[in-house]
């Protein structure tokens, strides 16, 4: 794994965890834009969305699980941004498919 969050995944990088199982790392961001900003991060090396195949859709899921679970731990479960930038033209820096979840605070409308 060559990227930021692939050395995070090995252990070769800290990061504060918030979750982690066998397919699915979540760590706090260390550039937060809310009160709660978790990453949520498949341990498989995929680069961004359009890279998943037919074989990720449960991958995509445990996501969303994770997401939900975590959004309730943390008391925003009535209010949060689930997001995912796909590509540099979105905005997507590190090549390594994740997940934003954000919430804490009134979110407004995004642009």
């Amino acid at each position: 794994m060559s990227t930021v969050f692939g050395l995070i995944i090995q252990g070769k990088l800290p990061a504060k965890k918030i979750f982690e199982n066998e397919r699915i790392l979540a760590i706090e961001d260390i550039h937060p834009v809310a009160p709660v900003h978790i990453l949520i991060i498949p341990k498989k090396e995929i680069p961004n969305l359009q890279s998943l195949g037919p074989e990720d859709a449960g991958l995509l899921s445990e996501v969303v699980a994770v997401a939900q679970q975590i959004a309730e731990e943390k008391g925003i479960e009535e209010g949060y941004r689930l997001l995912t930038n796909n590509g540099p033209d979105a905005g997507q820096t590190v090549f390594h498919l994740h997940f934003h979840l954000i919430g804490g605070r009134v979110l407004g409308k995004m642009a």
